[in-house]
């Protein structure tokens, strides 16, 4: 996508109050059309349609499980359901909400609809999408479990790895808040559990959904719907030990 020149955009009265947001970086501005389906805006859905057909092309023709559990970054789980099944009975249609999510790891589509998400306009990060892809990972929820066991990564304080503006912070903040409080069918958050080098004791980073934890944190509401991404088998194991309890 070819970036242009704020300044040959808008008008001086305007670049000025654009930047007391942002200054020196680049930024996205959705367009007014309408929105498109996740399929035909990100091409997800042709990928994974193509993707399991060469799966199941190369199981045919003598590839093991394994071997095509490595080679694209799935469960061994996820590759059998892929060849083993002749039929998808469930036909998935993203939604960017907590319910859609729910209906979706019932039918064995978790992994889909994360990346549905991250792939939308919902989500809009490609970048943690395509770095998920990198290696097999283990997704487990939504599950309903405390905020407090989060570590929030995005805010306005000096100290956050991502930096906000607080005057968008508040008003981001303030709209979920609003949004909550009416009973919106938010997605939701996504967390990583994983074991610092060097440590025995595992922790969550908030990857997404650190408005929404804000928000929560505000009103009072001390637990929320979380996907849970998780890389080792270590790490898996220590969180289904230590937190099995929230996926009763």
């Amino acid at each position: 996508m070819k970036y242009e020149n704020a300044k040959d955009i808008f008008p001086e009265e305007l670049l000025r109050q654009i930047q007391r947001y942002v200054s020196g970086k680049l930024i996205y501005i959705p367009s007014l059309e309408e929105k498109k389906s996740w399929g035909e805006a990100s091409g997800y859905r042709r990928y994974l349609v193509e993707r399991n057909r060469a799966i199941r092309a190369a199981f045919a023709n003598g590839e093991s499980i394994d071997a095509l559990s490595q080679s694209h970054a799935l469960s061994p789980e996820t590759v059998k359901r892929i060849v083993y099944s002749r039929k998808e009975n469930f036909i998935m249609e993203y939604q960017g909400t907590g319910s859609n999510a729910k209906l979706c790891a019932k039918n064995g589509k978790l992994e889909d609809w994360v990346h549905a998400y991250l792939l939308s306009e919902d989500g809009h990060n490609k970048p943690f999408s395509d770095g998920l892809k990198l290696f097999e990972r283990t997704y487990l929820g939504p599950v309903e479990m405390p905020i407090d066991l989060f570590e929030r990564i995005s805010g306005p304080e000096e100290t956050m790895p991502y930096r906000i503006h607080p005057g968008w912070w508040e008003e981001c903040v303030a709209r979920l808040q609003e949004a909550i409080q009416n009973g919106a069918d938010l997605p939701p958050m996504i967390v990583h559990y994983y074991i610092p080098e060097g440590e025995t004791e595992g922790r969550f980073e908030l990857n997404d959904g650190n408005y929404r934890w804000e928000a929560c944190k505000r009103l009072g509401i001390g637990t929320a719907d979380v996907i849970v991404w998780i890389t080792e088998q270590c790490e898996v194991e220590q969180f289904k030990e230590r937190y099995g309890e929230y996926m009763q």
